[in-house]
């Protein structure tokens, strides 16, 4: 992760939540009292972003002792403890809220991740995720996907080329998109093309591309695009992939199966804060 970035977030999301202070703990609770809490789980999951919620407590008071039990990529059992926290009562209670915000949703992402994961054991289909990402929360996004065993795709437009549809319906065809990309592309960049029909990836395939997508194309077709690459390039599966048919896509012997769903219908994973 990073860090950089995180504590930029944090300090977004602490300035969002504080804007001139917690004014309910302030009256209430002495600046001096002590207490201890935990992290407690309320249900089943794959854990990510503890040591994102760590730094949100050492922002708000550097005195704060963060005690990690689980870490990052582990399951849990709901009734666990997952970390431990002591310090001024009045700092936990000014940071609970935006650490669980950064720690709920950031499990609920490695959780539904490691289910898909699950879903493909024993394929070679390997679960990625999308741009489909929270704005200015990317990086966060994608690391929870890898604690939850999925695989990062291109992190923005600047790293690989995706010729999407789009693009072909711009350049004239998937053949002369193909020939601008690989006019423009530096050798170390892969090209990536989309198609929809098996006639699309037989023009992918003989333009040079060097990953072909097969985007929301059905179970017959993708089993004919398979056969016809014959492993020459690796495939990528997309479109409203779901948990119900994700198996069936990768028992068809793709290299790829992008999820959309990773990163923009998961649920957060229920977390509290306990004081004891």
């Amino acid at each position: 992760m990073d860090i950089k970035k995180i504590r930029e977030l944090i300090d977004l999301a602490l300035k969002e939540d504080l804007p001139v202070g917690d004014i309910t703990t302030e009256a209430i609770v002495p600046p001096d009292l002590l207490a201890r809490a935990v992290f407690l789980a309320k249900e089943d999951g794959v854990l990510a972003g503890i040591e994102v919620a760590a730094e949100v407590f050492k922002k708000i008071d550097p005195a704060v002792e963060f005690k990690i039990i689980k870490q990052d990529g582990q399951k849990f059992k709901k009734g666990e403890v997952l970390a431990e926290v002591s310090g001024r009562a009045a700092s936990l209670l000014k940071a609970e809220r935006t650490a669980l915000n950064f720690l709920q949703r950031l499990t609920g992402i490695a959780t539904l991740t490691r289910a898909f994961v699950d879903r493909v054991s024993e394929t070679k289909a390997i679960i990625l995720d999308t741009r489909k990402t929270t704005p200015g929360w990317r990086a966060l996004e994608k690391y929870a996907v890898k604690m939850g065993g999925g695989k990062n795709h291109r992190q923005n437009l600047s790293e690989m080329m995706l010729i999407k549809d789009n693009h072909i319906r711009i350049a004239g065809g998937i053949s002369p998109a193909l020939k601008k990309a690989k006019e423009k592309a530096s050798p170390e960049i892969k090209i990536e093309v989309e198609t929809t029909n098996v006639n699309e990836v037989k023009e992918a395939l003989e333009g040079g591309a060097d990953i072909i997508m097969l985007d929301n194309m059905s179970l017959k077709d993708i089993k004919k695009a398979v056969k016809m690459v014959n492993g020459r390039v690796p495939l990528e599966v997309s479109g409203k992939v779901s948990l119900k048919k994700v198996r069936s896509l990768a028992l068809t012997g793709v290299d790829f199966i992008s999820v959309g769903a990773l990163t923009h219908s998961f649920k957060s994973t229920d977390i509290s804060l306990e004081f004891v």
